[in-house]
């Protein structure tokens, strides 16, 4: 009998738990848990349900929480220990309830409603490096919350843990540090305090993210930003809705589009925030992924963006939906993937070789093996933003993952649906493309009726906020839509 599929998604844990509870036992039983009852009924559980966080389970000392937001579990954790500071001060010092707190950014187990896995495993041992009062949280979470938040954690370095195999980056906040925030500022969003030499973000560039399910019950995560006409921007490898939202990958696109639209997308499956580990990584699934979230958002017509391996889906969904797209933007895409083009001997043991080195070096902590593929994406990026590319594919997908979606990838083939597409489309792509050849744009051009093809003069596969083709880019995507 074939094993059942183990439900598996990217979520920020929260562990807490009362320092001193058996002492505090000791001394008075009935009064130790009516204090923590008062505490969990006037200050935790309010402060949960207003960062969107779900109490996963209790014990008589602690509790774990899920938050789909990292920014909204770190909040949650200040403002629940900076009220406990409140709370303790006219409590006699042996009598009062302080709690530690730790925080990871993680891959879970979903079993019911129950979770496990590495990733509630190191929230765990942070909570047990917190000092009373303090916050821990892992590097995952750090990177997520950088420039975010109005306070910073200091970095403790790397430390050893139990019953993780390897080394975790640590970063703390002490007690005193909580107590000494200004009340206005507490867990206060950056983008509401505008800083020196910050992107910031208006508050129409607040996304609201939600999820829904897909036919063969794949979680999926999708946000919307802006207003105005709808469009849609097809799931591809290596996105992650939190964080590249403030990456200097891909912010500035997010941004300008969605200044004059409401942009919906989404993390395809095995990326981001949606399930992680899904065993069915496939183009037909990519294509159905799209489907689920137009239904759960309630699209009827819409102009759609593919970008690289989007463009695909993009184009079969046109085909099988034309009533639903009203314009059709491609951009560094390709017909057919990279395993179904003709190549050499060379060509197919790189390939190869390229499969196994991901399997083994795609999730660890030094860079170096992502930065080959960082070179072929963004070949003229800046240091800042090779270093956010790199941290993108190790927080946006397992290496098993990315392997999975490198091979769905490299089957893709959507040359007899070129023929088919109805809507008006044009067609982008990089003239000195380090990832995806030029050629493959152009014959996508081609191939569909009446597309208008655009050569970009860049190199990069993904176009940053400083590439001199990024205004023609949005030029011609703004004249296209408001046809």
């Amino acid at each position: 009998m074939a094993e059942a599929r183990v439900a598996r998604r990217l979520a920020a844990i929260l562990a807490a738990d009362v320092v001193g509870y058996s002492q505090l036992m000791s001394i008075d039983e009935v009064r130790t848990l009516n204090a923590l009852k008062g505490h969990r009924r006037e200050l935790l559980d309010p402060a949960i349900a207003t960062h969107h966080g779900r109490i996963v389970k209790t014990t008589g000392d602690g509790v774990l929480i899920e938050f789909a937001s990292v920014v909204d579990a770190v909040g949650c954790a200040v403002v629940m220990q900076r009220g406990m500071v409140s709370r303790n001060a006219s409590v006699p010092e042996d009598r009062r309830i302080v709690f530690r707190m730790g925080i990871n950014l993680g891959d879970i187990i979903i079993d019911g409603d129950d979770i496990f896995g590495d990733g509630v495993n190191i929230a765990a041992r942070l909570e047990a490096l917190s000092e009373p009062g303090g916050v821990c949280i892992s590097r995952a979470a750090n990177d997520q919350i950088r420039d975010k938040l109005s306070f910073a954690f200091a970095d403790l370095g790397e430390q050893t843990v139990k019953n993780i195999s390897r080394a975790v980056g640590v970063f703390g906040l002490t007690a005193k540090e909580i107590e000494a925030l200004p009340e206005p500022e507490l867990a206060q969003p950056v983008a509401d305090q505008p800083r020196p030499n910050t992107h910031r973000l208006e508050p129409q560039y607040e996304q609201e993210i939600q999820f829904c399910t897909t036919r063969d019950g794949v979680q999926l995560a999708y946000s919307r930003i802006g207003s105005g006409p709808q469009l849609v921007k097809t799931g591809n490898w290596m996105t992650h809705l939190e964080f590249d939202f403030q990456s200097p990958i891909w912010r500035h696109l997010y941004r300008e589009l969605s200044r004059d639209h409401t942009l919906i997308r989404y993390d395809a499956r095995g990326n981001g925030l949606s399930d992680r580990n899904v065993e069915d990584v496939s183009f037909e699934t990519s294509v159905g992924d799209l489907e689920a979230v137009v239904k759960a958002a309630g699209l009827e017509r819409f102009a759609l963006l593919g970008i690289s391996q989007g463009c695909a889906v993009a184009i079969a969904y046109a085909v099988r939906h034309p009533q639903c797209v009203s314009q059709l933007i491609l951009y560094g895409g390709y017909a057919v993937g990279w395993a179904k083009r003709t190549q050499s001997t060379a060509e197919k043991e790189q390939a190869a070789a390229m499969l196994t080195l991901m399997r083994w070096g795609w999730g660890q902590e030094n860079p170096a093996f992502r930065q080959l593929f960082t070179s072929q994406f963004i070949p003229g990026g800046t240091k800042e933003q090779t270093d956010w590319f790199n941290e993108l594919q190790r927080i946006s997908c397992s290496p098993e993952d990315a392997v999975r979606n490198l091979i769905a990838h490299g089957d893709t083939d959507v040359r007899m649906l070129l023929a088919k597409v109805v809507a008006p489309t044009l067609v982008m792509h990089a003239r000195d493309d380090a990832r995806v050849p030029f050629d493959q744009g152009r014959r996508l051009g081609a191939g569909i009726p009446g597309a208008r093809f655009v050569s970009l003069p860049s190199r990069n596969h993904l176009i940053h906020e400083d590439d001199p083709a990024f205004p023609r880019f949005l030029q011609e995507i703004r004249a296209f839509i408001s046809n």
